[in-house]
């Protein structure tokens, strides 16, 4: 089944289908989980790259963000200022203090599993924590909005007024999304009310939402990499992200971790 957002096609899932989108994002979230016990000083981008690929192909799945768009790695690891898309490098090992997201994805028996945290390097600082303790709420009231006759705008508005009210941004030029059998489908699901027709939530989608929000201004900018996105001030940026299904019984966070604690 599908429902028209403007341009763009949003897929309903059947009950089946989500069942195996729950099988791929359980392979996710069994890597970030990892990669939360192996974030360590000096430990470089390139092996939690590494780590996180032979983790997702040894549970029966395939690393979904490696070739796409040319994006050259399985997993966006983004340090501090950087927001998202960060290349792993060999050459950039983590530091005590620094947040580093890692956002991975899979695709397995056809469809796709998307989740992202932010990781403290050791002890960060207290603007740190709370920039970390934010943007993980943020998602966690957005993810509350997940319900069949809410509209898309219900899951921004979450997101926009508490990261807001906290003294934080939200960036504007990278959104949430549709996910199935694409990695991004219709809807966008922007972290800030838009003014435009926002599509009723129905039976069946699925939503990948993610909080990527600023200690400054919410303005970023691409490095020369064409991937790597930094805040325009370079103050640090944290990014939570879960994949989750509209049920007949509310919000199904298809992506969630065993224990999960951040």
């Amino acid at each position: 089944m599908i429902a028209a957002d403007q341009d763009k096609i949003i897929t309903v899932k059947t009950p089946e289908e989500i069942e195996i989108m729950r099988e791929a994002n359980r392979i996710v979230a069994g890597v970030l989980s990892m990669l939360q016990e192996e974030v360590r000083p000096g430990i470089s981008t390139f092996r939690l790259d590494r780590l996180a690929e032979e983790y997702c192909r040894d549970h029966g799945a395939e690393p979904a963000f490696k070739g796409y768009r040319g994006f050259p790695a399985s997993l966006c690891v983004s340090i501090n200022e950087q927001v998202v898309h960060g290349i792993p490098s060999k050459k950039v090992k983590l530091r005590s203090g620094d947040i580093v997201s890692v956002d991975f994805g899979t695709r397995y028996r056809g469809f796709y599993g998307d989740s992202a945290i932010t990781i403290g390097v050791d002890e960060i600082d207290r603007e740190r924590q709370k920039l970390l303790e934010v943007t993980r709420e943020s998602l966690e009231r957005a993810i509350r909005q997940v319900r069949i006759g809410n509209r898309i705008s219900d899951i921004s508005r979450a997101v926009q007024e508490y990261v807001e009210e906290n003294g934080f941004t939200v960036v504007r030029q990278f959104v949430g999304h549709g996910i199935g059998s694409q990695l991004h489908e219709g809807p966008e699901v922007p972290n800030y009310v838009q003014s435009k027709a926002s599509p009723r939530i129905l039976e069946g989608m699925v939503v990948a939402i993610e909080p990527m929000v600023n200690m400054g201004t919410y303005k970023v900018k691409v490095l020369r990499d064409n991937w790597t996105v930094i805040t325009a001030d370079r103050l640090p940026s944290a990014h939570f992200e879960h994949s989750v299904a509209a049920t007949e019984n509310g919000p199904l966070v298809l992506s969630r971790r065993q224990g999960e604690v951040c």
